[in-house]
């Protein structure tokens, strides 16, 4: 979605918490934005984990987002995933904030979970490796 402020990729509630939905973007955005409906969290932690939730895409895109919440916490998010001004939970009103610029691809945003996943299956295998010798000395003795 091309804007005044550049491009937007809209996210609906729970796309946000999902990193692939925002690495399947077809373009780089200039920025996120986040719409949510967070009443049936309630007023407890749910709003404030999915509010940590965006700071955490945020981040590791490296790009600001705009969470727009009609009962939970509406925040301008900085690349950097740091708040840099919001509403509180359960709060009517508007920010007027300047969107922060975003930063430069991530090494995430270029390579999403592959890197961990290699990282994960290498240390499985290390792990295993010893049983294995140890199986294969049974074995042979």
């Amino acid at each position: 979605m091309q804007t005044s402020a550049g491009r937007a990729l809209a996210l609906i509630c729970y796309e946000g918490v999902f990193a692939q939905d925002v690495n399947a973007a077809p373009e780089r955005p200039d920025y996120l934005v986040l719409i949510t409906n967070d009443a049936w969290f309630g007023s407890y932690s749910g709003p404030y984990q999915h509010l940590v939730q965006a700071q955490l895409r945020a981040a590791e895109q490296g790009l600001p987002m705009v969470r727009v919440a009609n009962t939970g916490i509406t925040a301008v998010i900085d690349p950097y995933g740091q708040i840099r001004d919001s509403l509180a939970l359960n709060t009517s009103g508007y920010l007027d904030a300047r969107l922060p610029a975003p930063l430069p691809p991530t090494l995430y945003s270029g390579t999403g979970d592959w890197p961990a996943a290699l990282v994960a299956a290498f240390l499985l295998g290390v792990s295993v490796l010893p049983r294995l010798r140890l199986k294969r000395r049974r074995t042979l003795a």
